[in-house]
Parts: structure tokens; C-alpha cells; sequence
């Protein structure tokens, strides 16, 4: 065995032996040992490419391997490298003006987090400041984050490990899921009138005067991406005014160009009292989130202490990199290209339906996008069901083991595969990605009926 061959086994077996992963049984794994990226492409240490069709962890917008972001780190820290957060700088000074001039509506003022997990801790912990009432409503089917707060917010099963201590006045109410409405909605508006009329009875079952705010992923993201129909944010908006309840849009995800606009909440024309942003606001090339507010809920602490804080927030070196990403997406049009190559996705899309009796439903909304896999179209049985157990996973190991082989990344999550690649990504590139998808959707219309 070569030099290089074993040193390639020795970084996996140290990273096994030493480290622990996220979201895994640490036995029996067997992790890409990636090497280097560049655009839609990762390599690992053995030469071999993979097709990065979910952005990471849909976060690396801009694609890999940019120099200018690289660029603009170096500068930075050669000038200055860390300060405690109360002090003021260049780099701070330039990314807070520029998230107030491309965040929509009101939102103006952001505290720096370095990551959407905190973004998500700190919306609640504010919220409740703000209001002096103690519960958050949000969906089952969502994601908030991995923190204790954060993962209390979110309906996804990963809580269930510790839902015998959860952060407590967290309530959840079910989502607009159309092509499962909960309702027997015959149309999407239907449904999305049926949820939010179940969101207003929660509310007023919980009173009221209890409830802080509503907090919901700008577009959802890895529960599904299962998409709003086109009224429910404006009748969420409306239940919110009618309350006196904050509105908190969680663009952790579907934010900076991903859906079609730098963010999602701008496709439903609504204005959120509080945003979360992280993941695309550096593209992941350094870790970074933030929670942005509107003048009127930062001006109540002129006169009293803000109760939150962090050792880097507001780094100069992540706000660096930060400013760097978004002038790349300004320049380049990336949330442009997100919108125009998801129209192409969506049409390739159609001939697979057709090619793939598995394939049950696409949702996209711009390049954040997933395929839900059933056995029956009429009976919507999922391939593998929600929240499945390791033996009853089979069908989808065998899709995430093809996808790989064949040489793609992708987020494949019990009968979903996503589909949500850097927004630099072009025509022949998606053809690409798809036709792998395809080889590995085969396989679950082996289990059709």
C-alpha cells in the first residue's frame, strides 16, 4: 500500500476514533474523506468527484472554492483578528449596513450569532423579552436548530432524545402539507386556509396574552421542503397583528438567494417582525448567523440592557467573509440564476415523473427543492415512512449507497431525496445530477405497487 493510501485511511480512522459525528450511530460509518472543492464539486482524497447536489447542508450558496471570500479573510485578519464584541469595527460596521439595506421591509438592526441555531435561541429569548410573554408557536414539520431552545421550537423527530427535559411553552400546530393536508384540502389555498385557521384555535386554546411569537422556516427546509401554499403567510401575518404576536422568520435555510429572492419570505410579500439568517450568509466558508430586528423592537432597549451576548459575535474575520459572500451573490445574480435554473429543474422534473411511478410528489421553490418517494401514487405510502426505524430503512440506504457510488452528495432523508445545489449551478450540471438521481429513484420503484 502506498504512502498516500495509507494516510488516507489514517484521516478516516482518526476522525472515527477521535471525533464524533453529528446525527449518526457511530458505528459502522464510513465518511467521505474529502480532499478539496471547487463550484458544484467536491473531491476526496482519492481523486474521485461528487456532484454536490444539497449544497452541503444547503448552505455553500456560492458554490466552492471562491477566492474572494478566501481573499477577503486573509485581508482581515492581517489587520485584526478577533475583538470582545463590544467594540466597534470596520467589518461589523459595513455587514450591519448592508443586511439592513437588502433585508426586507423594517428590519434593520442585527446581533451577530455564529450560527442559525443561536440566531434561532436568541429570536426566543428576545421575543419573550419584548412581549413579557413565555410560549413560542411553531410546526411540527420544521427545523430550528440543535440547540436545546432551538430543537424544542422544531417539530422534527431528532427531539424525541430529549423530550424528557425540553425547553418548556413551546407549542407546535401542523403544517399546510398539501400533498398530505391534514384537512382533505382539495386545493392548496384550502389547505393553507385550514392550517391557519388550526393555528388561530391553538392560539386561543393557549390565551393569547401567553403567547410571544410565531416562529416558521421562511420556506421549510429539511422536513420536507414542504411547501406554503401561496396564502398562508399572509393569513399568519394577520393572526399575528390580530394578537399582538411577533412574527419570527426563520431564513436559516431558505435565505440569501436560495429560493429565488435573497429571501424567501419576500416570494409571500409578508414583513416578519424578526429574521434569523446564517448558513448563506458566509456560504459556510466561516461560521456566522445573525438575528435581525426592526427599529421598533431595538429601540425598547435604549434605555435597558439587551440580555444577550456571545464571545464572537460580531467576529470580524466571519463579517468579513460574510460581506465578501454577498457581494458575490449581487454581482453574479445568484438568486436570479437560483430562480431560472429551478424553472429548468422543475421541467426535467415532469419527463422523471413520467420515467418513475416512485415519484409522489417535487416540491421546489427556486434550487430548494426534494422528490417524496411512495410505493403507490394513490395510496401515497412512503418508500420508507417518517421517522423510520434502521430495519425498516433499507430501501433508502440502498438510494443513498447508489447515489454515492455513482459519484453525487445529497441530503437523503427516509423517502426523500433533496434537491438543493449551489445557485451557481448550470443547465448541464443539473442534467447531470438528475441523471443520477434517476438511477437511484429506480430503485424504489422496485417497491411500487
Amino acid at each position: 500500500m502506498s504512502i498516500d493510501a495509507t494516510n488516507q485511511i489514517q484521516i478516516v480512522n482518526d476522525c472515527l476514533d477521535f471525533t464524533l459525528f453529528s446525527w449518526s450511530q457511530q458505528g459502522g460509518l464510513n465518511p467521505i474523506n474529502a480532499h478539496r472543492a471547487e463550484g458544484v464539486y467536491i473531491y476526496d482524497r482519492g481523486g474521485k468527484r461528487y456532484l454536490d447536489f444539497s449544497s452541503q447542508l444547503m448552505n455553500v450558496n456560492v458554490g466552492h472554492g471562491r477566492t474572494k471570500i478566501q481573499a477577503a479573510v486573509a485581508k482581515q485578519m492581517d489587520e485584526l483578528s478577533y475583538v470582545y464584541p463590544g467594540m466597534a469595527t470596520e467589518a461589523r460596521a459595513k455587514l450591519g449596513k448592508k443586511l439592513a439595506e437588502i433585508a426586507p421591509g423594517k428590519l434593520s438592526k442585527t446581533f451577530f450569532t455564529l450560527g442559525g441555531a443561536e440566531a434561532v435561541e436568541n429570536s426566543i429569548k428576545l421575543a419573550r423579552a419584548v412581549t413579557g410573554r413565555p410560549k413560542i408557536v411553531s410546526l411540527y414539520r420544521s427545523y430550528h436548530g440543535a440547540t436545546y431552545g432551538a430543537m424544542s421550537a422544531g417539530g422534527d423527530p431528532r427531539r424525541f432524545g430529549m423530550d424528557s427535559q425540553p425547553v418548556p411553552n413551546h407549542v407546535h400546530v401542523e403544517n399546510p402539507y398539501f400533498y398530505r393536508c391534514p384537512w382533505n384540502s382539495k386545493t392548496a389555498l384550502e389547505c393553507g386556509e385550514h392550517a391557519a385557521a388550526a393555528l388561530e384555535r391553538v392560539i386561543q386554546f393557549e390565551n393569547p396574552a401567553s403567547v410571544a411569537a410565531v416562529l416558521m422556516e421562511g420556506e421549510n427546509g429539511s422536513s420536507g421542503c414542504i411547501k406554503y401554499p401561496a396564502n398562508y403567510w399572509q393569513l399568519v401575518r394577520e393572526i399575528c397583528d390580530r394578537y399582538g404576536v411577533l412574527l419570527i422568520d426563520d431564513e436559516v435555510m431558505s435565505g440569501f438567494g436560495r429560493t429565488g429572492k435573497m429571501f424567501a419570505v419576500e416570494n409571500h410579500g409578508v414583513q416578519p417582525d424578526m429574521m434569523c439568517v446564517a448558513k448563506g450568509l458566509t456560504s459556510g466558508y466561516l461560521p456566522l448567523g445573525g438575528l435581525i430586528v426592526t427599529d421598533e423592537i431595538a429601540s425598547q432597549f435604549d434605555d435597558r440592557v439587551l440580555p444577550l451576548g456571545l464571545t464572537y459575535s460580531a467576529h470580524p474575520v466571519c463579517c468579513a467573509a460574510a460581506l465578501a459572500t454577498i457581494e458575490i451573490y449581487e454581482e453574479e445574480g445568484l438568486a436570479g440564476n437560483a430562480a431560472e435554473m429551478g424553472a429548468y429543474l422543475e421541467s426535467r422534473m415532469e419527463g422523471m415523473k413520467q420515467r418513475h411511478p416512485s415519484i409522489g410528489d417535487f416540491r421546489n421553490t427556486g434550487l430548494l427543492g426534494c422528490l417524496e418517494l411512495v410505493k403507490n401514487r394513490e395510496s401515497k405510502e412512503p418508500v420508507t415512512p417518517w421517522n423510520a426505524k434502521p430495519d425498516e430503512m433499507v430501501a433508502t440506504s440502498r438510494m443513498a449507497a447508489r447515489i454515492r457510488e455513482l459519484g453525487m452528495f445529497t441530503f437523503v432523508r427516509w423517502n426523500w431525496i433533496f434537491v438543493a445545489p449551489p445557485l451557481n449551478i448550470t443547465e448541464a450540471e443539473i442534467d447531470e445530477g438528475l441523471e443520477i438521481i434517476s438511477q437511484a429513484v429506480a430503485i424504489a420503484d422496485e417497491y411500487c405497487y
